[in-house]
């Protein structure tokens, strides 16, 4: 067996073992990082995710989690466009203990030599960060730093401005100050590590997400996924326990 064989098997039985972690999921890529990236030359012109993930457990724990994902990738010209939307829903003994959604939509022109122009738009709602909802519209600059068969490392920044909802205290109206990079490293055939990071400065705080990734692919459409990520908020709303939330998860991906 060659080695980069070798290594993906390792690789997957290593997913495979995490997989009784109680969050299984059918899972969509969703990004912290809200560039899409460069297209390839044989990209389709629409391409998508979708995830939809049960987990309920009965007897001395009584719970249930619920997880949909999708992302849907067209491509018009130099022009990139994606839409992704998340829903998350724990309860536990009848309380619920997580709900957050999330709708994006992205757009990116592409320049001549490795530069490319950007804006999103964002909602989001967490009934357990202290935000009613959080409303972001963002744009600016991106450049592509290392685009090879083995790296690809992206680096984008701009203004923005975001409306913060709170439930006890009001409204803010804040201007944003935005910066993310995006590295992929394509160690085998069949699989690679990506991490992502973004940052949204305020005048109230900073707000930080994290995504790291490890992926073994089974086929054209499946992959196995193992990733970590995290979002940190500088300085939440007072009714608000903890400043960071950790998502693991091992998963099967698909895509079309």
């Amino acid at each position: 067996m060659p080695k980069s064989r070798r290594d993906v098997v390792a690789i997957v039985r290593w997913i495979l073992l995490l997989a009784c972690w109680p969050l299984w999921l059918t899972v969509a890529y969703a990004s912290p990082f809200y560039a899409p990236p460069p297209p390839q030359e044989d990209a389709p012109v629409f391409s998508g995710d979708a995830e939809l993930g049960f987990t309920r457990l009965s007897g001395n724990t009584d719970s249930q989690t619920l997880i949909g994902k999708t992302l849907l990738t067209w491509l018009t010209g130099n022009f990139t466009y994606s839409l992704r939307g998340e829903v998350r829903n724990v309860t536990k003994d009848d309380e619920t203990s997580a709900e957050q959604y999330l709708v994006a939509g992205r757009e990116r022109y592409e320049l001549d030599g490795p530069h490319y122009l950007f804006g999103f738009a964002r909602w989001e709602k967490d009934r357990f960060a202290g935000y009613d909802q959080q409303l972001s519209a963002i744009g600016g600059y991106g450049r592509q730093i290392l685009e090879n068969d083995t790296h690809v490392f992206s680096l984008e920044a701009g203004p923005g401005y975001r409306h913060d909802r709170l439930r006890e205290h009001g409204d803010y109206r804040l201007a944003v100050a935005y910066t993310a990079l995006d590295y992929h490293w394509f160690f085998s055939d069949y699989a690679d590590i990506q991490q992502e990071m973004s940052f949204e400065y305020t005048d109230q705080n900073t707000t930080s997400r994290s995504l790291t990734a490890l992926t073994a692919r089974l086929n054209s459409k499946l992959s196995l996924r193992l990733s970590h990520e995290i979002k940190h908020n500088s300085q939440p709303p007072d009714d608000t326990s903890e400043r960071t939330d950790n998502t693991t998860s091992a998963s099967l991906l698909y895509r079309w």
